[in-house]
């Protein structure tokens, strides 16, 4: 099922003619002012903003590069939230308090949950990191002169080779492998305006590392407080919307109306700061470990939402956050709390290792993602934390992967898409 290019096309055309999902006005930098990306020197009207030293946050939206595949950014204020559930909440689970005071930085959240049509131009990158590992290889060929020679010379800078497998967790992006069963996974819904599900938190920041190079930003999952404080949107309340559970059904999609498979995103009705299906539809992953008496550790606060994350230690258990088409209503909360289980989501993965990539049971059918970027630019310890596998197991499992070329990774940053160009160029040339 690799996804070539070409069909990468067709399916972004049909994801923006068919759900009209970025058609809100989106707002990049003040090119006079040379103000950031999402930032201008003054407010739109009729836009929602958020007002920061030397300007103002602004919604955007960004375009994946070789595609014509977008997504779109809003701005989330800074400020003071008490993340977890009060006692005397309908359904609270024992892991949601005591609440504790946290105080949040401002950041943009994807506006919706991040799709196949998105996710698809990820997937894409395992037949071209190959097929630019292979085409390296001939880079010593007169091929055509100085054009030829240039492209033979931007091939060889992002594929894979003996330097990159030492280093390769400082530019290279390991791309996922294609999908063993592809009716599993695409049973519950492979439009291009549908949640991509069944991805491995090490893929999902594999993704968000790839996206960020390819365009020169600072994109991350969030962690637990920050998605809590972006789903509650101000409110002190069961959900965004309120405490009459009578309602879900304008602003999610759970057990109880999702007809077992996910749907298309921004169909409900968005939460006060212009976020879609932050309830329902597919639970979230965050960066956090999950820990049952996470709340209690931090005490009563305020503390730093940077200083809440429990960096994971283990490959599982980690936090989910968002409830889905799969579970019941009481799991799309803002406050309620799920954890990912990885061995009993892979019972029938016949891969050894596992594949770090994909899960391939249930409730995995219903697990994507939705992701972030600060407003102050990743260190790069951040990036390192956020973007990487952060347990032995697996690094381990990845490089074990690669080594019998079962997987693919190749060097991502902006010029890759130029790359994967020359190579379909070099590659038609050749037959």
């Amino acid at each position: 099922m690799e996804l070539r290019f070409g069909m990468l096309m067709k399916l972004a055309s049909f994801a923006v003619g068919v759900f009209g999902l970025f058609s809100t006005a989106a707002w990049g930098a003040d090119p006079a002012s040379g103000l950031k990306r999402g930032i201008v020197a003054e407010p739109p009207p009729g836009v929602r903003s958020v007002k920061i030293d030397g300007g103002y946050m602004v919604p955007y939206t960004e375009r994946i590069p070789g595609t014509e595949v977008t997504f779109e950014m809003i701005p989330v204020p800074s400020g003071e939230f008490l993340m977890g559930s009060p006692a005397g909440e309908a359904d609270r689970a024992d892991d949601e308090g005591p609440q504790v005071k946290v105080k949040v930085e401002p950041f943009w959240m994807g506006k919706c949950e991040v799709t196949w049509g998105e996710y698809r131009a990820f997937m894409a990158m395992y037949d071209a990191f190959k097929k630019l590992q292979r085409l390296s290889t001939n880079a010593g060929a007169e091929v055509g002169g100085a054009a030829a020679a240039e492209d033979h010379r931007l091939i060889q800078s992002h594929a894979w080779n003996d330097k990159l497998e030492t280093d390769w967790n400082v530019d290279a992006v390991t791309s996922p492998t294609p999908l063993y069963d592809s009716s599993f996974t695409y049973g519950v819904g492979d439009q291009p305006n549908q949640p991509a599900v069944t991805i491995t938190d090490y893929a999902a920041r594999q993704y968000t590392k790839w996206l960020s190079r390819v365009l020169g930003s600072n994109y991350r999952l969030p962690t637990e407080a920050e998605w809590e404080y972006a789903a509650r949107a101000g409110t002190h309340t069961t959900w965004s919307f309120g405490n009459n559970a009578d309602d879900l059904d304008k602003y999610a999609w759970t057990d109880g109306n999702g007809d077992g498979q996910t749907h298309p995103v921004a169909t409900k009705q968005p939460n006060p700061w212009g976020l879609f299906d932050m309830h329902g539809n597919v639970a979230e992953w965050t960066l956090d470990e999950y820990f049952p008496d996470a709340y209690a550790k931090l005490g009563s606060g305020p503390v730093e939402a940077k200083a809440a994350v429990r960096w994971p230690t283990k490959v599982f258990p980690r936090v989910i956050r968002g409830g889905s088409w799969h579970e019941p209503a009481a799991m799309s909360r803002s406050a309620a709390r799920q954890k990912s289980e990885n061995n009993e989501w892979k019972l029938s993965d016949p891969n050894i290792p596992l594949s770090p990539w994909w899960y391939t049971e249930e409730p995995a059918t219903a697990v994507g993602m939705r992701i972030m970027r600060p407003l102050q630019p990743l260190s790069a310890e951040d990036k390192k934390r956020v973007w990487e596998a952060d347990v032995d197991d697996i690094r381990e499992d990845v490089r074990d992967r690669l080594r019998e070329g079962r997987g693919a990774i190749g060097v991502a940053d902006e010029r890759l898409p130029a790359a994967v160009e020359a190579a379909e160029r070099l590659n038609k040339e050749s037959k």
